[in-house]
């Protein structure tokens, strides 16, 4: 097998406990693989001593990158500086708890390196530990997903593999709004499945939670389709039949001089659209935030340091 460069990015948040740990494992196992390699951390605004865990290890190894943010935000954003900062042949993104196995690395190295793919998807065969909860609300997400953008990320992660020009791609996209796995998935090429077990933390605990979780979802939703809109419009051709139905039924009714008091009937009516027209403002505001976000062209990220002993340098 022909040794190429390869870059693992690594974002990091609040988690000083495992630098040291996913720093031995990576290159334990990459050092079997036999290629040159690069680590890059992505300290995204940690508040505990990431950052002095990741220039520490850069010192002692060269191997090692360190970028530090201005400050968190968020995860989808480290990762893409982690991707704007590498510069291998292929480009690994991994977590730094080490739920995703280092173990799969060669494998997915292989598949690229002798099949000619340009992404290997890393696919959860298990989940882990995880809660019922936490599996249920991923099991809605992926559904929305899957029926809202056409994109089927059923137990994907954001453990994958990506060519150099597949990299190059993603990290030109004018979008600030970013989705990884799904802009992974919606750029296409040639593709293969790797399925690994979701291992449990080495340290330190999950950085989501219920809200977390429900915001990164509408978040991404609403980035890669806009098919709530169209459900909105839906609701609307709904409510015109429905009314168009019951104003004839009420006409009926008056000519036969049958017509019946109908006070509760008229209250349900006017909560069921007063809610359904809240429901649809809160989702045109959504979209309407989104374009906001957009047109003011601010960066989706600032780096505040880069440490790259390996040149001997560390940057501001």
């Amino acid at each position: 097998m022909q040794a190429k460069n390869l870059s693992v990015v690594v974002p990091a948040y609040n988690e000083s406990l495992n630098i040291y740990n996913t720093t031995i494992r990576l290159c334990e196992v990459i050092n079997e693989i036999g290629c040159n390699f690069r680590i890059i951390f992505v300290d995204d605004g940690s508040s505990d001593d990431t950052w002095t865990q990741i220039s520490l290890v850069a010192q002692e190894n060269h191997n090692v990158t360190g970028v530090k943010l201005s400050r968190n935000f968020g995860k989808e954003s480290a990762i893409l500086a982690g991707l704007m900062e590498s510069d291998g042949d292929a480009v690994i993104v991994i977590d730094c708890d080490l739920q995703h196995p280092p173990a799969a690395i060669p494998q997915m190295y292989q598949a690229w390196a002798e099949k000619k793919v340009d992404v290997v998807e890393g696919v959860k065969k298990s989940r882990g530990n995880e809660s019922i909860v936490y599996r249920l609300l991923a099991g809605v997400f992926y559904f929305l997903v899957n029926k809202i953008g056409r994109i089927n990320l059923q137990d994907s992660s954001d453990f994958q593999l990506l060519d150099r020009r597949v990299v190059d791609i993603i990290v030109n996209l004018p979008e600030r709004q970013r989705f990884f796995r799904a802009l992974s998935s919606w750029v296409g090429f040639t593709r293969k499945r790797v399925y690994f077990h979701v291992e449990a933390r080495q340290s330190g605990h999950s950085k989501w939670n219920f809200w977390k979780l429900f915001k990164y979802a509408i978040t991404n939703i609403t980035s890669f389709s806009t098919v709530p809109l169209h459900i909105v419009t839906g609701f609307g051709f709904v409510f015109f039949v429905a009314a168009v139905v019951l104003g004839v039924h009420t006409l009926y009714m008056y000519v036969a001089h049958n017509a019946v008091e109908g006070f509760t009937t008229v209250i349900l009516l006017l909560l069921i659209i007063g809610s359904m027209l809240m429901i649809s403002l809160g989702l045109l505001g959504l979209y309407i935030a989104k374009i906001y976000e957009e047109i003011k062209g601010r960066p989706v990220y600032l780096v505040d340091t880069v440490v790259n002993y390996r040149n001997g340098t560390s940057t501001d």
